[in-house]
């Protein structure tokens, strides 16, 4: 009898298989192999009527897969290694299924690295599957599909619009209802004061509160001003300055996003690579734990080793403390995102790493190790000068312990920027100069700002952010201009006609809601079908609403005639793109290709 390990990637594979030798087979199951059936009312594969008992269908692409796997565990032990999180809970729960295994059996294992240690230790101390993660997962998957399967055709009919999802939908709304707000915003002018010194430049205490109001109110204040300024006070204080927690899913996105220039697919489609397992001197190990996690957790081991790296690498005085942030229901059993060896320096790794690999890597193993460091410390200086009822100030600063930013040795220490002077003193000012200045909007969404407010709210999961931000793109109701997330006029009609007619359910307090009650379902604190039971007829009754009373969008007219029947051509649209059709269709079915200049259109 040999051991069966099932993972859900086929990378991970030959990792594992390499470090467990011959008398373990580790084989894949590419991801999910059973999907929710169409059968039942409205093909949600849901029975609504008997507490929401989901009926699951393996896909196409998983018959073949499916029967290798039976023939494989036929007569030997099982262990499932999907991944540590619900998706990874409910995976194995379809496997163990279809397999024949027995749930009260201790055949599953988690690791949160790929790495021999991590493996054989998970191998050693089995579980069984975690019900309430897999109900959790079901019930989310079972809202998703009848969010899609009831909002998407009624939109498709009406507006023409592709698709709609639970946080898709919301995601848009805050696009949208950002758009609106810069829209509607009205500039008001402000002037900026300032004391021009030979050495420094001080600034009008006004500055600090949305600067002087008027130009009547500058005058005022001008008017005031004479001679030379005097020095009120010289403070001085000290400022420390933590490094970051350590990364999570949605700040490492982020910081993908803004200092690698990836989108946020581009970032996790390398971690991905990383975790899975890296050939390093004919050996294949995992270089960083799961990626997907809202824990800023480091394990003890990880920490004290880490400790110690630094103490040797930089001296005593840079070691740290543990920062650790507990989110609101973060699923605590993962890591934050680390490198499995402190060791393993990015420039150790360089030449087995492609570039956008070796960034990544880079950017994961720079977060961690400053997080465990000393705080960077400043000396602040702030000046405060008065000239005849008028208050001006200064700030300056220098760096007076690195702290952290001795782990960056590209670092560059900010300029001394201290003024050395007396109170009581009196010094005549170069000028005072005044800048017109003008109110400006919030700025748009980016990837990287959407990410970080999904979060914030409580929507989606760390393995829904970047898919989120892929779909608006993908569907066309957004379009980015110059990084920024800009709604089109077909966003703007799916947000409008759905904030008419869903606002109660497609917000972003009725979302978190919704995440609220699954994190309760997977600790066993709320039962799914009466979520559901309420959910589904409260939102029926909005569905049917909507189908009687939502606006039908009119083809495009195309500007001429049929050549077979006279009606009107429009243009419509197909999974490819555009076209011209007849709107007498499906009695004409006339179609032409939409041409620019002799060049299709896309």
């Amino acid at each position: 009898m040999k051991t069966v390990i099932i993972v859900e990637s086929p990378a991970k594979t030959r990792t594992i298989q390499q470090y467990l030798g011959d008398s373990y087979i580790v084989d894949a199951s590419v991801g999910h192999i059973r999907e929710l059936s169409k059968q039942g009312k409205g093909g949600l594969g849901v029975d609504v009527e008997n507490g929401f008992k989901a009926t699951y269908k393996v896909d196409k692409k998983h018959q073949t897969i499916v029967k290798e796997l039976i023939k494989k565990t036929k007569g030997n032990k099982v262990l499932l290694a999907t991944d540590p999180d619900r998706e990874g809970e409910a995976i194995a729960w379809h496997l163990a299924d279809v397999l024949g295994l027995d749930l009260e059996d201790k055949n599953r294992i988690t690791f949160n690295e790929v790495t021999k240690q991590a493996v054989t230790e998970a191998i050693q101390n089995p579980t069984t599957i975690n019900m309430n993660l897999v109900k959790s997962q079901e019930t989310r998957r079972i809202l998703d599909r009848i969010i899609g399967f009831k909002l998407s055709p009624l939109l498709q009919r009406k507006i023409k619009s592709k698709s709609a999802g639970r946080v898709q939908s919301v995601a848009l709304k805050m696009i949208v209802d950002l758009e609106k707000e810069i829209e509607a915003f009205i500039p008001e002018p402000y002037y900026l004061l300032k004391a021009v010194f030979p050495k420094f430049i001080a600034e009008h205490s006004l500055n600090k509160n949305k600067g002087i109001s008027s130009e009547a109110k500058l005058n005022e204040i001008l008017s005031h001003i004479d001679g030379p300024f005097t020095v009120d006070e010289v403070i001085y204080r000290k400022r420390t300055r933590p490094a970051g927690l350590p990364y999570v899913t949605s700040t490492f996105q982020q910081d993908g996003i803004n200092r690698l220039g990836m989108s946020a697919s581009q970032v996790m489609k390398h971690a991905q690579d990383l975790y899975e397992g890296i050939e390093i001197n004919k050996e294949i190990t995992g270089l960083i734990t799961y990626m997907r996690t809202d824990s800023n957790r480091l394990n003890v081991q990880f920490v004290n080793d880490t400790m110690k790296f630094i103490e040797k690498e930089y001296g005593k005085e840079y070691v740290g403390k543990v920062k650790f942030k507990q989110k609101e229901n973060a699923q605590d059993a993962h890591e934050a995102i680390r490198p499995t060896s402190i060791e393993r320096t990015p420039e150790s790794l360089k030449s087995y790493l492609s570039d956008a690999q070796y960034k990544v890597y880079e950017l994961i193993y720079k977060r961690t190790i400053q997080s465990l460091m000393a705080d960077a410390i400043y000396d602040e200086q702030q000046i405060v000068l008065s000239n005849h009822g008028e208050t001006f100030t200064y700030g300056g600063s220098k760096l007076h312990f690195l702290g952290y930013h001795k782990a960056t040795p590209d670092y560059k220490e900010k300029l001394d920027t201290f003024i050395e002077i007396e109170p009581n003193t009196e010094i005549t000012a170069v000028s005072l100069d005044h800048e017109l200045l003008y109110t400006k909007p919030k700025a748009r969404y980016t990837e990287a700002t959407l990410i970080k407010d999904l979060e914030e709210f409580g929507i989606g999961r760390p393995s829904t952010y970047a898919e989120t931000n892929r779909t608006l793109l993908a569907r066309k109701y957004v379009e980015k201009k110059q990084k920024a997330l800009v709604p089109t006029d077909q966003g703007k009609l799916t947000s409008e006609q759905l904030d008419l007619f869903f606002s109660s359910v497609i917000n972003t307090s009725y979302t978190k809601k919704m995440e609220e009650v699954l994190d309760e379902i997977s600790m066993g604190e709320y039962k799914s079908d009466e979520f559901l039971q309420e959910f589904y007829h409260k939102f029926i009754k909005m569905v049917d609403k909507a189908d009687s009373e939502m606006i039908k969008a009119q083809p495009t007219l195309a500007g001429k005639d049929c050549p077979l029947c006279g009606a009107p051509l429009v243009i419509r649209q197909w999974k490819k793109g555009e076209f011209i059709g007849c709107s007498n269709f499906p009695k004409c079915k006339h179609t032409e290709n939409i041409e620019v200049k002799g060049t299709e259109l896309e």
